[in-house]
This record gives C-alpha cells, structure tokens and sequence, in this order.
C-alpha cells in the first residue's frame, strides 16, 4: 500500500486510533481527523468537513482509503430528545460522511481504486436503551448509505462497507457504563471475552486491503457474536 493515503474520522480516539495505527502497519500513509488532531475539524459542519478534505488533498494529492469513525453519542429519548441535539448527532454521524465521500470518491473513481469505510454499531439490530435514539437511528442511516454508495461506484473499482462493533472496551465506554455492563454483555457473547479496539481495526484493515475486492455492501458485526445475522 505504499504511495496510498488513508483518513481515519475520529482519529483521535480510541477505536479511530487503533484503525490508523493497523493501516499505517499495511503500509497507508494515514492521516486522523477529528477536533484535536493532525488534520483538526468539526464534522458537525459541512463547511468545515469539506474545507479538510480540500486540505488533505492539497497536503497529499489523493485519498484511498476513508474510514468514518467519529461519531457523536448525545442521548435523547422520544419524550426528552431536542431539534439541537438530533441534529448534532446526525451530522456528525451521516452527513459528515457524505460531505468526505463527495469531496474524495471523485479521484478514487480517476484511480480505479477506493475503500470507504463506516464504523456503525450492533445496538442498530439490539438497542440496548431508549435514550441512544438519536445515535442508533444514525448508525441505521450511515449503513443504508453504505448500501447505496456501494452499488453506485462498484463499476469505478471502489468498495465501501460497514464494520458495525460492540460494546469494545474504551476510556469513553468504560466512563459512560457500569462496570457491570461489561460483564453483563460479555455474558450474551457467544465469544464471552471483552472487546477491544484492535478487534475493530483487525476488521478494518482486512476490509480496505486488496485482499476485500469482492466485497461490497456489508455490515460486518465485531461483536463476540452478540448479534447473529
């Protein structure tokens, strides 16, 4: 993959920073982007999404790999949940990734070669609360995008695909749940073990390699099993 870039939304974080860390080791170039990164952005704006899109283009000359890991986890029930936050949260989740695929899938198309790339979430078949409304119903809508750009640009050579993890053992998972959460859905694994960051990043970087040119169009759960499809 030498002489190929990669950029990994929500690089800074936890599962972000395992995908980079996984495609720098294939040999990507990889550039993050997220609030406080190499490349800084807030995806909760169009304009800014683009703007570092342009950035990257001009800095690198090209995007072969986009990997859409960032995301907002504002909560909200049907009863609590406002125009603000719904709106945040779809943003950055959805439209974020539409801004990027618009901006960089035009010189994938030019090199016939391009892996896009959208982390979802298993709660999309199994929520597992009522005030994760407004994520879950974005990752929903980021895997029917996925679906839909997936058959639009397999004829130029480009790939695009869901990875959809569980509940993976992070600093922002573990400051957000109980600790007995963990074990509860640890419990309901087929594979009883936690999740961990490189599971994801495992999955990505067989899904942007050359190796995946067959597959198109697919969520692929990181899960332990979990969720069974």
């Amino acid at each position: 993959m030498v002489g190929r870039v990669a950029l990994v939304t929500g690089g800074a974080g936890a599962i972000g920073g395992a995908i980079a860390r996984a495609l720098e080791a294939d040999g990507y170039l990889v550039v993050a982007l997220d609030r406080e990164a190499e490349l800084a952005c807030d995806l909760s704006s169009e304009a800014a999404t683009r703007g570092a899109a342009a950035e990257l283009l001009e800095r690198h000359g090209r995007c072969d790999v986009l990997v859409h890991a960032a995301a907002a986890f504002d909560r909200g029930n049907l009863d609590t949940v406002d125009a603000a936050t719904w709106r945040r949260v779809q943003a950055v989740n959805v439209e974020a990734a539409l801004w990027l695929c618009q901006e960089l899938v035009p010189g994938m198309r030019e090199r016939r070669f391009g892996r896009i790339v959208f982390i979802t979430s298993d709660t999309v078949w199994r929520p597992p609360a009522p005030v994760l409304l407004p994520y879950i119903t974005s990752k929903a809508a980021l895997e029917g995008l996925g679906r839909a750009l997936a058959s639009a640009l397999g004829g130029d050579g480009v790939t695009v695909n869901c990875v959809a993890p569980g509940l993976t053992d992070t600093p922002a998972a573990r400051a957000g749940m109980p600790a007995a959460a963990f074990d509860t859905v640890c419990e309901a694994q087929a594979l009883p073990r936690r999740l961990v960051p490189d599971d994801v990043a495992a999955m990505v970087s067989h899904v942007a390699s050359e190796r995946a040119e067959a597959l198109t169009g697919q969520t692929l759960s990181v899960d332990g099993g979990l969720v069974m499809r």
